[in-house]
């Protein structure tokens, strides 16, 4: 019996992942169309978009709407290109994805390191397949964290005694 449902758990996930892989395909294929409506339909209603910019737009009409003037706009023949880097399944209905992408610009033969993003994509299932409910896209952009002997460091931790001794800032927690 376990094994049995623990197979039957196998092929669902595996339908399911090949879903999810098709929705973030679609995703990148309406977008390359130019396709505001099918890049809407990848949404659910209440959807949220945060760009790589910080701005965030709520809802499907939202979404299609912004990227219909995008794609007859600044973003004119443009295609987006990427991989599906992982999923991880949050429960039988919720999923978690990570994706890399970027805008190819039509006057381009390939891409520029510096405006590659990473996607953090919540998908639903819902009574029409799997949707995007959710999406943070943000530059890859990895900085060095200086170590704590660093120049840099120690400059920071000067700069925070004085302005403890001078009473400036926020008070350091006890």
């Amino acid at each position: 019996m376990i094994a049995l449902a623990e197979s039957t758990m196998s092929t669902q996930r595996t339908t399911d992942d090949r879903q999810i892989q098709d929705l973030f395909e679609r995703f990148m294929q309406a977008w390359t169309a130019g396709d505001a409506e099918d890049f809407g339909a990848c949404f659910t209603d209440d959807s949220d978009y945060v760009s790589y910019d910080g701005t965030r737009a709520i809802g499907r009409e939202q979404h299609q709407r912004n990227h219909d003037e995008l794609f007859r706009g600044v973003l004119a023949g443009s295609a987006l290109v990427g991989d599906l880097e992982s999923i991880r399944h949050l429960t039988p209905d919720v999923a978690i994805l990570y994706g890399t992408a970027s805008v190819l610009m039509p006057w381009r033969s390939k891409l520029p390191k510096r405006r590659l993003s990473r996607q953090t994509i919540v998908v639903v299932r819902t009574g029409q397949g799997w949707r995007i409910t959710a999406i943070h896209n943000g530059r890859v952009r990895p900085i060095a964290v200086p170590k704590p002997d660093a120049f840099p460091s120690k400059m920071s931790q000067l700069m925070s005694r004085i302005a403890r001794r001078l009473g400036l800032g926020r008070p350091m927690a006890a």
